[in-house]
């Protein structure tokens, strides 16, 4: 048996290629992901802590926004982990089946975020155009299916690429351009034609990054014809503010992911990938609690409440809203 036929049976462990072999720059990098990873962990915490906590919060806005905290933990702790691993091992390597895991949990919840800012951004368009009928068609029921069915279509849509993608031959070399497992370079270590591969991902691209942001694209246009006509400044300021920080959550992230998944393959640049896939993977989940906070007067008195209370309060409070409205 040759050296392709044993590396094809065995498969092989992946190397990441990272960011810079200098010893200090590894140091660098180290200390500004752990202070990322921690931050973005305090961030989305603390919103959760608050949508839990507060009972002003416990509405169909901070219920998806809720989700989205939970999932962007959960997103970052797909590449953070592993990658200080790596800057502290001399070995730099994931395994093939680890290295399909992440691949899968990266688009998996990258799905879910895309479904959930296109329902988001829904929740608004019926809270500003038919506030009348906002409770009624935004109820506890309706929130929670909208919410079942993103998490949903993450974990289905692309399981069937990512199966896919590892049942290549990988034959070659095994060392991944990269700093986590990503499309674009782990199928360029394919000793095949992956032509299709590409294709099929191009595909499932559009429908989970196009399809949403059209809804979100509408849904800001009804709001935009609506909100103009409010007769007074104060109504026109109120529903701009109520959509500013998820827009510019949907502008960060849309952007990112489809400047990485939606380029030409003959577009696709090493440095300029692992940069925005920095961006869309790390930076984005940090900024986003930030921006929710900085600029929501709710959030902002909620978390003001939240630091005059005592803990064993606290500790009551979340125990008594274990399961209140509008919470998974």
């Amino acid at each position: 048996m040759d050296y392709k036929q044993i590396n094809h049976t065995l498969r092989p462990e992946f190397i990441f290629v990272g960011f810079s072999n200098h010893t200090g720059i590894q140091v660098l990098f180290c200390v500004g992901f752990i202070t990322m990873y921690t931050l973005t962990l305090l961030g989305n915490g603390l919103i959760i802590t608050l949508t839990l906590v507060d009972s002003a919060l416990h509405t169909p806005m901070y219920f998806f926004l809720r989700n989205l905290s939970f999932l962007e933990i959960g997103y970052t702790s797909v590449t953070l982990p592993k990658m200080l691993v790596n800057f502290v091992s001399e070995s730099k390597s994931i395994s093939f089946a680890g290295c399909a895991a992440q691949m899968y949990f990266l688009l998996s919840l990258g799905t879910v975020e895309c479904y959930l800012l296109a329902v988001m951004a829904y929740d608004r368009y019926i809270a500003i155009c038919s506030p009348l009928h906002y409770p009624l068609i935004m109820n506890q029921r309706t929130c929670a299916q909208m919410a079942v069915a993103s998490w949903l279509c993450g974990l289905v849509m692309p399981l069937g690429n990512v199966v896919w993608i590892f049942t290549l031959p990988y034959c070659g070399p095994n060392k991944i351009n990269h700093f986590f497992c990503d499309v674009p370079p782990v199928l360029k270590l394919a000793c095949t034609d992956t032509t299709q591969n590409e294709m099929s991902i191009l595909a499932l691209s559009v429908l989970i990054t196009l399809s949403p942001f059209l809804l979100v694209l509408v849904s800001y246009v009804r709001i935009i014809f609506t909100v103009v006509k409010m007769p007074s400044a104060e109504g026109r300021h109120k529903a701009f503010s109520t959509c500013s920080s998820h827009l510019i959550v949907v502008t960060l992230f849309y952007g990112s992911a489809s400047a990485m998944y939606l380029r030409p393959k003959s577009t696709h640049i090493e440095n300029i990938d692992r940069l925005v896939a920095l961006f869309y993977s790390i930076i984005t989940p940090m900024l986003n609690p930030m921006i929710y906070s900085l600029r929501n007067k709710e959030v902002k008195n909620a978390l003001r409440k939240l630091l005059s209370m005592k803990k064993p309060a606290i500790s009551r409070i979340i125990s008594i809203n274990a399961f209140p409205n509008f919470i998974i």
